[in-house]
């Protein structure tokens, strides 16, 4: 459920309903601090202030600890896919050393390899069960790709090139178990769900505190709830790498693939 919430709906939406009901919860709390600032003292009224900052403080280090987390996630899907375009490419050129007729089959299953390993639609609402998919398909590839390995080692046991080709094929079979990980590894929905709970705790305070005082500055409410629902919609953003605003690159992959069918009799140049 609540991976559907941040990772399965529209993006925009996630961000107008934030920003709304942060917009409701800041108007709760100045109407409630609004009807009881008659009865509450001026030290009082200090005293929640600064409750509020810390909790505001509270409320930065929550927010930049949960953009680490996702950034960290978004920078080693983007290195895998550099590192399996390159293990594909090597695993490429090493084919073009081996005998007839391995050589023209692996190098046609390699080709299909690549084609596949790109994302056919980034927006599909779907992306779960696509990436689920593709990973099916790239397993039966890997599968004819083995059995050409296997071939090999029997009839070239001894050849250092046979192994070196074996070698870098365990590289990019490996490479699909890395990012498909890296793919469910996100920020934990609940982790998510509390930091969007304790934001509204936050602007909640920031509006008891302003109806204390019976002060509100439109524009400085409005700006500090748009940047509160946008960063956080960032966060979630960066860990759907495949729709959204920030998407893992795949140039690597797009390069690699171009290689390929531009010149696939003589290897890639």
């Amino acid at each position: 459920m609540l991976g559907k919430l941040f990772y399965g709906g529209n993006l925009w939406l996630l961000f107008l309903a934030s920003a709304t009901v942060f917009l409701l919860v800041f108007e709760i709390g100045y109407r409630l601090g609004k009807s009881q600032g008659g009865n509450i003292d001026e030290a009082t009224k200090s005293w929640i202030a600064t409750i509020d900052g810390a909790v505001l403080t509270m409320l930065s280090l929550l927010l930049a600890f949960s953009f680490g987390m996702a950034e960290n996630r978004f920078d080693a899907r983007r290195q895998l896919v550099v590192d399996e375009a390159n293990a594909i490419g090597t695993t490429y050129l090493r084919s073009q050393w081996l005998a007839e007729p391995h050589r023209t089959e692996i190098a046609r299953l390699l080709r299909q390899y690549v084609d596949l390993r790109l994302p056919k639609d980034t927006q599909t609402l779907n992306v779960d069960e696509a990436v689920l998919q593709m990973a099916a398909r790239s397993e039966q590839l890997q599968d004819q790709l083995w059995s050409h390995a296997v071939e090999i080692a029997k009839k070239e046991a001894l050849s250092p090139m046979a192994a070196l080709f074996v070698a870098t094929l365990n590289d990019t079979i490996d490479l699909q178990t890395k990012r498909l990980a890296a793919f469910r590894n996100r920020v934990p929905e609940i982790i998510l769900l509390l930091l969007y709970i304790f934001a509204g705790f936050s602007i909640l305070m920031t509006g008891y505190v302003s109806g204390l005082r019976d002060r509100r500055n439109s524009f400085m409410m409005f700006t500090m709830i748009g940047l509160m629902a946008f960063f956080l919609t960032v966060i979630v953003d960066l860990d759907r790498p495949q729709r959204g605003l920030i998407t893992v690159s795949q140039e690597s992959l797009i390069q690699l693939q171009q290689k390929l069918h531009a010149d696939p009799l003589q290897g890639i140049k």
